[in-house]
């Protein structure tokens, strides 16, 4: 799945678009490395995602198309 869509579906950012636009501008990194959002997200990556000036740091546990926003934080574990 590629990161952006990943981004939205679990939740960690609203839109698919923001999430587009944070990795374009570098915001967005995958086991240390800066990615795009085309980035093909895998079980085990960490993902970083910088906000200003506090960063949220997650493993990816599991990848669905779909889920309910209630199952959507099973989707990574915060660091």
């Amino acid at each position: 799945m590629r990161l952006d869509k990943y981004l939205k579906v679990s939740r960690l950012i609203k839109r698919r678009t923001i999430a587009n636009e944070a990795c374009d501008a570098g915001r967005v990194f995958v086991n240390d490395k800066p990615v795009k959002a085309s980035y093909q997200v895998k079980v085990n990556d960490v993902i970083e995602i910088q906000f200003g000036n506090k960063s949220v740091k997650a493993r990816v546990t599991s990848i669905a198309e779909t889920v309910k926003k209630e199952e959507a934080k099973e989707m990574y574990t915060i660091l």
